[in-house]
């Protein structure tokens, strides 16, 4: 589904830096060494003021490094000697330490703008910055993007890139991003293919606005122009029910089987010209349309998986054990900005702030799931029997993908359960934006005693996009990585 990984202040200049701040110290390490603490505040590394983490890990890199830091209101100094590439041994608080470049476009289709108010302020922020592309996969319309970013990707090899295309005609594409530069930003999509560095795209369709023949004048225009393209990943429009833009409605079923078709028949010429099948449609066109998913060799590696590019062929695989290893963690929507500074306490053997660094602050621990936060009762919940029935917890498209694989098991005892997204409503009904109030809904109104299978994707840091977490549920559930690998173990029988 289209929704942006990233409406939000004005841009904020780059000269705004804040600095990071250390949350955790590996024991024994260089950091420890040189007296690095949980709570620092890093100033400088030899004299530079580090942007992000991509300059942090090249400062960090050096044998020798003189640190500024600032500890309990007092500017401190020290000294690391380790080998060249040792790990420092540090955690710091977050990916960018200036400001996130935010986004100045005003599509209509943004996601961001259809969220509903009281949620989480982080959730949003709208970003436009290729370091988050870099580092997490978002998207990039490339409409703040300078000749300073170009020498930097390029000088640092900041590759690959993730890019919102949407449309090549640059009309329609100001008109889609509601900015003016849209229509010339490309012209860096331009540069960044010429200069090496691997690009792939992104298409989110509405209909009515740059599906049918502007979606065919795209695919001409990627040939002609930009055929270095990685990829492009086709994905339908996302509507909650907050939405509020007239224009912006959901496919109909012969729109998507148009759509489908359009992809199928330019992967034709793509591979006819350029040995490669280049675009994609997401599985959810294949839900909506009941056509068949591609053979898996038709994804080419599947690199697009991230963005719902045959997520359901590679977790059939997996299901089936014809895949050596997962997928990995998959993050969901919105992670990049949304993840909290990490919990000292969560990295086992990494030493917090009751160690020996004199700041004389104290440690929190959160009390434990059902415990009382005055530390007076604790409750305990005991786990459902290894053997006890077991309910699949996912999204309404997901569940069209599992319940096969799971009918083939011919286990009675196992079943698939659909949350059907009330909270965001419209056509949401992918896993990774499940909440916590839908998936509340849905349980209490299962049986007690049964185990629960809840996958991670729609968890950031603990918490569901509403704000809840695993602790606030009416069952206890079993959190999973989302792959098919994970699912098949949990579904072994005890032994």
């Amino acid at each position: 589904m289209g929704v942006p990984r990233t409406p939000a202040s004005a841009p904020v200049a780059s000269t705004d830096v804040s600095s990071p701040v250390v949350v955790a110290v590996v024991p024994g390490s260089a950091a420890d060494a040189a007296g690095l603490c949980a709570g620092d505040e890093i100033v400088a590394l030899n004299g530079q003021v580090p942007r992000d983490i991509i300059e942090w890990r090249f400062l960090v890199d050096e044998a020798e490094i003189d640190v500024e830091f600032r500890r309990g209101g007092l500017d401190l100094e020290t000294s690391v000697s380790k080998r060249a590439g040792e790990p420092l041994g540090v955690e710091v608080s977050s990916a960018v330490f200036d400001r996130v470049r935010t986004c100045d476009n005003h599509c209509e289709f943004c996601f961001i703008y259809q969220l509903p108010k009281g949620m989480r302020r982080s959730l949003y922020l709208k970003d436009d910055d290729y370091r988050l592309s870099f580092l997490y996969g978002n998207f990039t319309t490339l409409t703040r993007f300078t000749e300073a970013d170009l020498e930097r990707v390029v000088t640092e090899r900041l590759s690959p890139l993730n890019v919102s295309i949407h449309a090549t005609d640059p009309e329609l594409r100001s008109r889609m991003l509601r900015n003016p530069r849209g229509g010339m930003s490309l012209r860096w999509l331009r540069a960044l293919l010429d200069h090496g560095i691997t690009v792939r795209g992104q298409i989110v369709l509405c209909p009515g606005v740059n599906d049918g023949e502007a979606l065919d004048r795209t695919f001409a225009d990627v040939l002609d122009r930009y055929p270095e393209l990685e990829s492009i990943a086709v994905v339908p429009l996302g509507l909650s029910r907050f939405n509020t833009e007239s224009a912006m409605r959901l496919h109909t079923e012969a729109e998507a089987n148009a759509v489908l078709d359009a992809v199928h028949d330019w992967q034709d010429v793509y591979v006819r010209v350029l040995g490669r099948r280049m675009a994609f449609a997401a599985d959810e066109y294949y839900l909506m349309t009941g056509r068949p998913f591609p053979d898996a060799d038709a994804y080419e590696g599947f690199g697009m998986h991230e963005d719902g590019i045959g997520m359901a062929r590679t977790f059939e695989l997996e299901f089936h054990g014809r895949a050596a290893t997962p997928t990995g963690v998959q993050r969901g929507f919105f992670a990049a900005v949304d993840t909290p500074p990490p919990n000292p306490a969560a990295y086992t053997g990494l030493r917090s702030q009751t160690s020996s660094c004199g700041s004389g602050a104290a440690a929190t621990v959160a009390p434990a799931a059902g415990g009382d936060s005055a530390g007076s009762t604790t409750t305990l919940t005991l786990s459902p029997r290894r053997d006890a029935p077991v309910g699949i917890l996912t999204g309404e498209f997901g569940a069209r993908v599992i319940a096969p694989l799971v009918a083939e098991l011919g286990r009675p005892d196992v079943r698939v359960i659909p949350v059907r997204n009330e909270f965001f409503g419209g056509n949401t009904a992918v896993t990774g934006l499940m909440v916590g109030a839908d998936i509340t809904r849905v349980l209490a109104a299962e049986p007690a005693g049964h185990r629960y299978l809840l996958p991670d994707v729609c968890l950031s840091d603990g918490r569901f996009l509403d704000g809840l977490t695993v602790a606030d549920l009416p069952r206890p559930v079993e959190v999973l990585p989302t792959d098919g690998l994970a699912l098949r173990a949990a579904l072994e029988p005890a032994r």
